[in-house]
Formats: C-alpha cells, structure tokens, sequence
C-alpha cells in the first residue's frame, strides 16, 4: 500500500513514517499543493491522509485547507478513486457530516491519534473494504 500523507507538521510526519513503516507501507509525505497532485496525477496512491489545518499548502498561488483540497481532489481527479481521510484537532461537535460533504472525503479522524486500532481500522476500511464506507 502506498499512503500519501498531506501533513506540515514534523512530528506528525516522523509518526507517520514510523507508523507505515511498521505495518510496512510506503509512506510519501508532501506539504505543497503542487507536489500533492503530481503525487496524486501519478495513480500511485492507495489512500491519502490530510490534515484539515495546512498552515503552508498552496494550490493555484493560493493557500488551500484539507477540507478545499480534499474537494478539489475529489471534483478534478474523480478516476482515481482514492479514499482520503482527513485528520483534525477539532472537537467532535464542532466536525462531522457536514465538513464531509463539504469537503467530499471518505471519513475523518481526531487526533492526537491515541488509539492506533482506531487509525488501522479506518484505513482497512478505505483502502481493502470500499464498499463498506
């Protein structure tokens, strides 16, 4: 499985790595909007994870959020197929159905990511069991 992570933050990046590497998949980690689609134009993407706050992401000269990019995915690129989840510090009442049409993405996730069942359940789902979200 190759998992593109959209993520600026370092410390959530090494755990990222040290996470996938563990259940041994590749793991990509990119933080400019550019270098995510040529990532995703490149069909070698199994699932993408997005932080919904991207402090430095830019796509067109503008800087985009995971819930706008997660659409811009979805809208533009809709023959890939490409489940995303996207991870957020928001409390649970505060995000939910509503950000997920919004944003047109496949599930969510609250972090700190505490439960790492909770992280491998969600990606089985997406990535081995799609018919299931």
């Amino acid at each position: 499985m190759r998992v593109l992570i959209v993520e600026d933050d370092i410390f959530l990046q090494d755990f990222y790595r040290l996470f996938f590497k563990k259940i041994k998949s590749e793991v990509v980690i990119k933080e400019d909007g550019t270098d995510i689609l040529n990532e995703i134009i490149s069909g070698n993407v199994d699932l993408i994870i997005m932080d919904i706050n991207l402090r430095n992401t830019y796509l067109n000269g503008m800087r985009i959020d995971g819930i706008r990019f997660s659409r811009y995915i979805k809208t533009n690129y809709p023959q890939l197929a490409m489940p995303i989840l996207l991870i957020t510090a928001y409390p649970v009442n505060s995000f939910g159905e509503n950000v997920l049409e919004e944003s047109m993405a496949d599930d969510y996730l609250i972090k700190p990511i505490t439960d790492y069942n909770q992280l491998v359940n969600k990606i089985n789902k997406l990535v081995f069991a799609p018919n299931e979200r």
